[in-house]
């Protein structure tokens, strides 16, 4: 059975860091894209970062772009995404996805809706 788990979450003050990990398993394919998606109240669920396990260049929104870095682990089947130089408006519940045979970029822009997600991990910015 797939399974997806979000790790790592907490609390920083602004321009602190932090890394969140997302664990898989149980994915029916070695070729997919995982992407961190991000949610804060009030508004709808925004692509951050993505990137496929067969290569090729990662998929950052503008939001992402300079702070945030997104890797893959595939001995370990986490994917990770470093966040640096946090913002309050950063705030809000990071989810971890999977698309099966999705490109980066495809993944980010949207195309299709991701296969699996996980249940997220809370990030809270403040001072």
């Amino acid at each position: 059975q797939e399974q997806i788990a979000e790790s790592g979450g907490g609390s920083v003050q602004p321009g602190g860091s932090l890394r969140i990990s997302c664990r898989t398993s149980g994915i029916p394919t070695e070729a997919y894209s995982i992407g961190w998606f991000r949610q804060v109240p009030g508004k709808g669920r925004e692509p951050l970062a993505c990137l496929s396990t067969q290569g090729g260049s990662p998929f950052y929104n503008n939001a992402a772009k300079g702070r945030f870095t997104i890797s893959i682990d595939s001995a370990k089947s986490t994917a990770y995404l470093q966040m640096d130089n946090l913002k309050v408006e950063d705030t809000g519940v990071y989810s971890c996805a999977v698309e099966r045979l999705a490109t980066a970029q495809a993944m980010g822009l949207g195309r299709d809706e991701p296969d699996y997600w996980g249940q997220g991990t809370q990030v809270a910015v403040s001072s």
